[in-house]
């Protein structure tokens, strides 16, 4: 037992290690939770440090470093021209509780990888190796209001939360874990692991409350929300019918997202209107 009593008898002496791990993994936990706010298109209560403007700088910031990574904006102006179109149909759908996201919709030239994302604020990417296998505008709508979804969800900056805190408790974990340094990073590196499959864990249930949000918008905008369905079935043909398990994908299966939209079809009848397909 180690040695630490003013009265000469042996005592317990809590490590310095896991002071400082506590440390780590304290001010981890009350940064996440003191960051809590709800949002008013979901209505969901969520733990976010940063404000909408910033999400908007943020994303403004980072848009053409992403269009580079995808060979820069597309040089077809037709098809860009439809983007931006279908892009504002949707926007003008929105509820009033969508702002102050300035919403960019943004077709960038990369041919091969079949692919849509948005960065924080609104500005928002589909690639034309998507667009070209895409057959209907509704079915544009659909990819774009779910893009869409994701921005006013906010994903982006709970992750980025989310992250923050994994980081500091796999710090906190490495630190108490070992006594020397290989067997911290060791340790860390199992913590690390958890909680990226922690984090993917969100990452699904982010896609498939994109893709509602995605069904909402795009009806709001007097798209057919059926038209999702044949995009789930591009983005498996895309894909080959294959990939990784759905347990080890930020993405889940476009089957199991098909069942998905399927129910919400069911709750949300379109009646008798008038709908683009």
């Amino acid at each position: 037992m180690p040695y630490d009593s003013s009265d000469g008898r042996p005592g317990f002496r809590v490590p310095p290690r896991l002071i400082i791990a506590a440390v780590f993994a304290v001010i981890a936990l009350v940064g996440y939770i003191a960051n809590t706010s709800t949002n008013p298109v979901t209505g969901k209560t969520q733990h976010i440090a940063l404000t909408p403007e910033q999400e908007v700088s943020l994303g403004m910031q980072s848009a053409p470093q992403m269009a580079q990574q995808f060979g820069g904006l597309s040089a077809d102006r037709g098809a860009t021209q439809l983007v931006k179109s279908v892009g504002s149909e949707i926007v003008r759908g929105l509820p009033p509780e969508a702002t102050p996201y300035p919403f960019e919709y943004h077709l960038l030239a990369d041919r091969k990888t079949v692919n849509a994302f948005a960065l924080p604020g609104g500005q928002i990417f589909i690639t034309e190796a998507l667009l070209t296998r895409l057959e209907t505008e509704g079915q544009l709508a659909g990819v774009l209001g779910h893009e869409t979804g994701h921005v006013l969800a906010r994903h982006s900056a709970a992750q980025i939360a989310k992250a923050q805190l994994t980081q500091g408790l796999v710090t906190a974990v490495g630190v108490a874990g070992s006594d020397t340094v290989a067997g911290q990073r060791q340790t860390a590196a199992i913590a690390s692991m958890v909680g990226n499959m922690i984090n993917m864990k969100y990452g699904r249930d982010d896609e498939l409350e994109a893709d509602a949000l995605g069904l909402r918008f795009m009806l709001a905008a007097g798209y057919d929300p059926r038209s999702m369905i044949r995009v789930m079935e591009i983005l498996r043909e895309a894909s080959g019918g294959s990939g990784q398990p759905e347990f080890m994908s930020t993405h889940p299966d476009p089957g199991n997202r098909i069942q998905h939209i399927e129910s919400w079809l069911k709750e949300h009848a379109t009646g008798g209107k008038s709908l683009r397909k």
